[in-house]
């Protein structure tokens, strides 16, 4: 059934030049999951409802913003983790390079280091990085960092575990592969209820799914968590992720070249919670992000008919009948 109606979806949908065409779009494709799926909405609505012609560019932070610091492209980043985003995304933002365009998860995102509940309730002395600094082995012995090449959560993470001597304490810092292995060694110890210690984010499936608590390593300081962006940093600071803005943004350029378009992308937001359900239902499902797409697009269309203009919400409520 599923298939079915993602099929008769696709098999409805007009060809771009059939519609009222607004040009060229380019817009990210994040490594994780939630802006995949932003994206992949995103991407609907604007070449179904507008008759765009959209590029999506594989990214994630670091590149997204060096490419629109170089190049002013791409137009579209559909997940920015402000907090992780740093001097780049303020620079870009006072040069006049970008605009936020909206707050795309509400009321946003959360980055922290946990340990599964059921080793918390195990082992309470836990709960704060004071006590795994003194007991390593109960963690076994491995921080599971985020990878590298790209995400910003690595270079934060290495800072905190430096400022609080995890490695000297015997905790081994092991950056994954990818989120998926991330997510795997998570999903691994915590069926097998083995130790797991590491940085994981919401809104994801996993952390929806997974019974997790928050390890306690400090009151989170602004300037702190500035200070350890810098992979070079020779005095790296104690500090919790601060509460992270999660934005959509566009450069100016995109803007004043599409101003309807740009006024759709300013009003595309979901509630976090909102989009851990999506994540769950894609996961339990199996479903590709395209069927997650018109999942969402079929249930939920008295909201996605206010983000459109008029024209726009026509051509779709024919197609998303």
């Amino acid at each position: 059934m599923r298939n079915f109606a993602f099929a008769a979806v696709m098999g409805a949908a007009l060809p771009t030049a059939s519609l009222a065409d607004c040009g060229e779009v380019s817009i990210t494709e994040m490594t994780f999951a939630s802006a995949i799926i932003t994206t992949e909405i995103a991407t609907f609505l604007m070449e179904q409802g507008y008759g765009c012609s959209v590029t999506r560019v594989p990214s994630d932070t670091i590149p997204a913003l060096t490419s629109l610091a170089e190049n002013n492209e791409p137009d579209i980043v559909t997940e920015l983790w402000v907090n992780s985003a740093g001097s780049a995304y303020d620079k870009l933002k006072a040069d006049g390079v970008i605009d936020d365009m909206a707050k795309v998860l509400d009321p946003g995102g959360i980055e922290a280091w946990w340990i599964p509940t059921y080793l918390a309730e195990e082992h309470p002395e836990l709960k704060t990085i004071q006590g795994i600094v003194e007991n390593p082995d109960l963690v076994g012995n491995r921080f599971n960092n985020c990878p590298d090449g790209g995400w910003v959560c690595n270079i934060i993470n290495h800072n905190i575990a430096d400022a609080y001597g995890i490695e000297k304490a015997g905790i081994e810092i092991f950056d994954h592969g990818s989120g998926e292995t991330l997510a795997a060694s998570l999903a691994s110890a915590y069926e097998a209820r083995e130790p797991w210690f590491g940085y994981y984010w919401e809104p994801t499936a996993l952390m929806g799914r997974l019974d997790m608590t928050m390890v306690d390593i400090g009151e989170a300081d602004a300037e702190a968590h500035e200070f350890n962006l810098d992979p070079q940093r020779a005095n790296p600071q104690k500090t919790a992720y601060p509460p992270s803005p999660v934005y959509t943004v566009a450069t100016k350029a995109f803007i004043d070249r599409e101003p309807e378009v740009a006024e759709m992308i300013r009003n595309i937001s979901f509630s976090t919670d909102e989009m851990s359900t999506l994540l769950a239902w894609k996961g339990e499902t199996k479903a590709s992000t395209e069927e997650t797409a018109v999942y969402f697009l079929q249930n939920n269309k008295d909201k996605w008919a206010g983000w459109l203009n008029d024209d726009a919400r026509k051509r779709l409520s024919k197609l998303l009948q």
